[in-house]
């Protein structure tokens, strides 16, 4: 037991925390608490500390429009958190299309659509483009673009306040990443990923490699969303520096060689 829970101990902590976050959003909408209010784009700590999503605030001011204080000062919080600590880790530790993509992936690799051909390609760099052309596109339609088909917002609004036809969304998406895409949609086509790349390029929470331990089994490879980031594995010591690492820590549980480790940059010998 105590095997399977470290094999699975960072898995664990991010569900516990994605569950608990929207245990405490429900909470907020149903009975009142007042630990966690809101939504994932604009949320109230203990009814005093504003956190608000800051590509969502990005977009609204593409628009024109003027966005208040709080919510101007809950998006810096959340921006020097993400962009100072924590890096992407949002995708892989927040949010709740995460759940979605995880079992569709874990699906995906028990029936090895990849060795039987099933699939197809498209550029990571896709999330960039419609973060771009999200940004555009608000001026010109007067709302915040993605915010308005999110599926990110969807279903954590769907799961406090109740579906609807936001399944459909949600099993479009899963059979997306199932069928179509490997990590499709998280990995490819978000631009909230794409956000927080950008934002966390330069954060200090950073999974370590280890070289002398490594025995290039690449499982590391192999289970990770954003296998990209992986490069320097069994070839040098290094942090992974990209900001499109989600800090997932899979990489780190399928290490059977104990060659990958969370670490701190500048604390950790690369920059």
């Amino acid at each position: 037991m105590n095997g399977l829970l470290r094999r699975h101990r960072f898995l664990i902590a991010r569900r516990i925390t994605q569950g608990l976050t929207l245990v405490l959003f429900f909470g907020g909408s149903a009975w009142g608490w007042t630990i966690l209010t809101g939504n994932l784009s604009a949320a109230k700590v203990l009814n005093a500390v504003p956190l608000t999503d800051p590509y969502a605030v990005l977009q609204i001011l593409a628009t024109g429009n003027v966005v208040q204080a709080e919510a101007l000062t809950g998006a810096l919080i959340v921006l020097l958190f993400f962009g100072v600590i924590a890096g992407r880790a949002f995708c892989g530790w927040v949010c709740p299309v995460n759940m979605v993509t995880d079992a569709a992936g874990w699906l995906r690799r028990k029936v090895n659509h990849e060795a039987a051909g099933v699939g197809a390609r498209i550029s990571r760099n896709t999330r960039y483009g419609v973060l771009g052309l999200s940004l555009l596109l608000s001026p010109i339609l007067g709302v915040a673009a993605f915010e308005w088909i999110s599926p990110v917002s969807m279903l954590h609004r769907g799961i406090i306040f109740g579906m609807g036809f936001g399944w459909l969304v949600i099993l479009a998406l899963f059979l997306f990443d199932l069928l179509a895409v490997r990590n499709g949609f998280c990995g490819h086509a978000c631009p909230l990923g794409g956000f927080y790349a950008l934002v966390g390029r330069y954060s200090l929470l950073r999974v370590r490699h280890d070289k002398d331990h490594c025995t290039v089994c690449m499982q590391c490879t192999e289970i990770c969303p954003e296998n990209q980031v992986l490069g320097m594995v069994g070839k040098e010591n290094a942090l992974v520096l990209s900001g499109e690492c989600i800090n997932c820590g899979k990489c780190i549980e399928a290490c059977d060689d104990n060659a990958m480790a969370f670490g701190i940059r500048y604390f950790s010998g690369n920059k």
